[in-house]
């Protein structure tokens, strides 16, 4: 039975240096949290300087964040499963950056979205590259889990069902560095129901079935401002949006969600204190 902690927090802002994302998780109340450890929408950071790394484990260490409470995301731009070899290469070498950046601040995830086809060839072919990718970059990378988050499936992005997930996972050499993160608003706008806590129940027990929650190594807490199958990648607040509150309550009551980084990704950053409070009462049983 896993006796491990419920890890809850949020994206924060590492605005003027990551060292400075641990303090903005703190300051929330928050014992998880996500980051950007280089400029999101940039293909080119400078190098992080080895004073910017201690002050990043000196600030997690004093406010007791452990590298398994930490999900930090990638950059926007990177498609691995990208059809055109230049621009996939160009990909790739960001996504390697990437991971050494997490080795050096002695992360151990890094959450992706996985790829888009650009409707210039198949899902198979892309999620094909999206495999040799992510082979390619974790053969020359150490210790981290390159963690792929399923996505609402606007427009050619694949990772949308699970299936699509578990093909990808599938196709990946080195099985222990290799996970993913779900997201719940996207996982709804993609059409899984979870609206309350019978279908949560339906629809991850799928997810075990079909990837297995040996895999799940974060969520994204997110409520949605698109309905069911509407493939918007919208996010709101927690109990504002199409979804409700039912998924997060059956989440904070489910021992399989414990021990891994549940990081709200929600639009009003003001309330997140409130937030991750409401999501503690229901893994307490409080009822709200």
């Amino acid at each position: 039975m896993n006796q491990q902690p419920y890890y809850v927090g949020a994206h924060v802002s590492a605005s003027g240096g990551v060292q400075n994302a641990p303090l903005n998780a703190e300051k929330i109340g928050a014992n998880a949290f996500a980051l950007f450890i280089k400029n999101q929408r940039r293909w080119v950071a400078k190098a992080l300087e080895p004073k910017t790394i201690e002050a990043f484990k000196q600030q997690c260490a004093a406010a007791g964040f452990k590298p398994e409470q930490i999900l930090p995301h990638d950059s926007y731009l990177i498609n691995l499963g990208h059809p055109d070899e230049a621009a996939l290469q160009k990909s790739r070498e960001a996504f390697l950056d990437e991971l050494k950046r997490c080795e050096q601040l002695g992360l151990v995830y890094l959450n992706f979205h996985p790829g888009s086809h650009l409707r210039t060839i198949s899902e198979t072919e892309c999620m094909a590259k999206i495999a040799d990718s992510i082979n390619w970059a974790l053969g020359q990378s150490h210790g981290v889990t390159a963690v792929i988050e399923n996505t609402a499936g606007q427009g050619s992005n694949l990772g949308y069902r699970f299936e699509q997930l578990a093909a990808i996972i599938d196709q990946v050499e080195d099985k222990s560095r290799v996970g993913v993160c779900i997201d719940t608003c996207h996982m709804f706008a993609a059409g899984y129901d979870i609206r309350t806590l019978e279908s949560c129940a339906e629809v991850f027990d799928q997810f075990a079935q079909i990837i297995g929650f040996q895999y799940l190594k974060g969520m994204h807490l997110n409520d949605s401002k698109g309905g069911l199958n509407s493939h918007l990648d919208r996010h709101h607040s927690l109990g504002q949006g199409e979804i409700g509150l039912d998924v997060f309550r059956f989440i904070m009551q489910d021992d399989r969600f414990r021990g891994i980084p549940l990081v709200l990704e929600t639009i009003d950053e003001t309330i997140w204190p409130d937030e991750i409070q409401l999501l503690r009462q229901f893994a307490a049983g409080v009822s709200v």
